[in-house]
């Protein structure tokens, strides 16, 4: 583990959200051991299992031959994330718009753009198979 990380998970397993969300929680029991935020802890788990749900659903089509590799980093101030599927990938700047009026309606497509509200910073990496976020921790509330 680099020296700037206290903490660290790294999982790899089929298309199944059972385990992702395993380890989706021990990270939450982590960050609210480390003091962070509950607008913190409730928004990383909200991007976390939007970009879950992406990987299984959209990039291996829940194909459970497929793999999907979660790696949490974390330290005092800063959290990693990468979430990474075996599928064809994507172009996030081709998604539409789920604000537009002609959208609103739609049950789904939102993800994305729920991922990018609750991160510091969110990058499509590869063909647009490995998602990486990243969140650093607000300051205490005066």
């Amino acid at each position: 583990m680099p020296p700037d990380w206290n903490w660290k998970l790294e999982r790899k397993f089929p298309s199944d959200a059972a385990p992702g969300h395993e380890a989706i929680a021990a990270l939450l029991t982590e960050l609210e051991n480390a003091g962070w935020a509950t607008r913190d802890v409730y928004g990383i788990h909200l991007a976390l299992e939007e970009a879950l749900v992406n990987a299984i659903r959209h990039g291996n089509k829940s194909d459970l031959n497929k793999q999907v590799g979660l790696r949490f980093y974390l330290n005092d101030d800063r959290l990693l994330m990468e979430i990474e599927d075996e599928g064809a990938g994507f172009d996030p700047a081709k998604l539409p718009d789920p604000t537009d009026d002609a959208f609103l309606d739609r049950p789904n497509g939102r993800g994305v753009l729920l991922i990018r509200t609750f991160m510091t910073r969110v990058e499509y990496l590869g063909r647009g198979n490995l998602c990486v976020m990243e969140k650093t921790k607000s300051l205490p509330a005066k």
